[in-house]
């Protein structure tokens, strides 16, 4: 559940932290911004090695999300996306990212 003014809802944290963002369509420069310094706080908090990522519902992804991602990811952290629209994957597919992060469409794991 999301915190109060919290842009991602954070469903487990843990060593695999379970994030989305709530069904939200497109995220804006200010809400990437937010979600940057909410992923690396949970990221160090939590000493994650995995990061479930739930895109259900977001059809846009400004270029400072997937920058984050990447950014994430080189820091062997391993980056699970679940759930991207069609317009979501095809710019994951673009920039190579479906090769370094792996995409799933099924439920995401919570547990």
């Amino acid at each position: 559940m999301a915190a109060a003014g919290s842009v991602l809802e954070v469903y487990k944290a843990g060593a695999i932290a379970v994030v989305g963002f709530g069904g939200r369509d497109v995220l804006d420069d200010t809400n990437v911004a937010a979600c940057r310094e909410q992923m690396l706080a949970l990221i160090e908090e939590h000493q994650c090695t995995q990061m479930h990522v739930d895109l259900t519902g977001v059809r846009l992804v400004p270029s400072g999300l997937l920058g984050l991602l990447a950014t994430i990811r080189r820091k062997d952290i391993e980056v699970h996306l679940y759930n991207p629209s069609p317009d979501v994957r095809e710019v994951l597919a673009v920039t190579n990212l479906n090769q370094l992060m792996p995409v799933h469409d099924v439920p995401i794991p919570r547990d």
